[in-house]
Parts: C-alpha cells; sequence; structure tokens
C-alpha cells in the first residue's frame, strides 16, 4: 500500500513542510517507521499511513522550535543589553589589542627580574610549586623563597605601574 500511495503521501508532505527535499526526507522516513512498526491488524491502511506522516511532521515543528529556542537562547547569553539593545559581549578588537599589550608587558616585567627573585617567582607563580618545593629545588630554605617573591612582586608592581 505504501508503494500505492508514495507519491499521493509525498505531495501531502510537500504541503504540509513547504519542501520538496524535506517531504522526501520525510517519506523516507515514514517508510523506515512502517517498517519498525509491530506487524498487526490496521483497519484502513490509508488513514494509517496518513496519520504516521502527519505526526513526522508534527515531530520535526516541535524539533524545530525547540532548536531555534535553544539557538536564542544560547545568542541571549552571549550578549548583553547596552540601553536596551543587545550588544556583543566578546571582548572587541580595541580590548583584544590591550590585553595583548599588557601580557608582553608583563612578559617583559618577569624576564627583567633578577635572577633568584625570578626562578622563585617562575617556579611558584607559572610552574605552580608550593614555597617548600621551590625551596628543595633551588637549595635554600623557606624564607629564603617567601623573601624573593616578595622582591619578584615589588619589581612587577613597579614595573607594571609604569
Amino acid at each position: 500500500m505504501f508503494g500505492e500511495l508514495r507519491g499521493e503521501l509525498l505531495r501531502f508532505l510537500a504541503a504540509r513542510t513547504g519542501d520538496r527535499v524535506e517531504a522526501e526526507d520525510l517519506v523516507q522516513e515514514l517508510w523506515l517507521r512502517i517498517q519498525a512498526a509491530d506487524p498487526g491488524p490496521i483497519g484502513n491502511g490509508r488513514a494509517y499511513l496518513y496519520r504516521v506522516a502527519q505526526n513526522l511532521v508534527l515531530d520535526r515543528v516541535r524539533e524545530r522550535r525547540r532548536r531555534e529556542r535553544r539557538d536564542s537562547d544560547w545568542a541571549d547569553s552571549q550578549t548583553i543589553k547596552v540601553a536596551g539593545e543587545a550588544a556583543d559581549a566578546r571582548p572587541s578588537a580595541a580590548d583584544n589589542i590591550i590585553e595583548r599589550e599588557e601580557a608582553a608587558a608583563l612578559a617583559a616585567a618577569i624576564a627583567a627580574l633578577p635572577e633568584g627573585a625570578g626562578r622563585a617567582f617562575r617556579l611558584h607563580k607559572l610552574d605552580g610549586l608550593s614555597h617548600a618545593e621551590v625551596a628543595a629545588r633551588l637549595g635554600i630554605s623557606r624564607s629564603g623563597v617567601e623573601k624573593h617573591i616578595a622582591v619578584a612582586m615589588a619589581h612587577l608592581r613597579r614595573a607594571l605601574k609604569d
């Protein structure tokens, strides 16, 4: 019966979706759905096929609405409101340039640290070692590490203030 009604079902689905390609997809999905259905007596095969086709269209509409709502929610989370109008929450090109310049200034300031303070600072702040681990690695006391880091922090504050 499906073979006999295929053209009719295709026109029915094209009218419902407004898209012949989507209608073709739905006809294929209809075929798969009726093949997977439990075999059993069906009183009116034609009505059954049209009902399954209509349900497929409704499923697609619901899926499209969910996708649009999800996409809209995501887009809303990526924008901020300024004076009631949407503004992109991503950093501007100017903000990116400033951020790069600040990172370059910080890297230069770290490179200019005195030797002992620089090693202690890099091991503790950049490599994530504890004061005790830095002390063991450098062969100095914990208080020596603390003094080196204090010197490094003071040097960086001065360098970045300028």
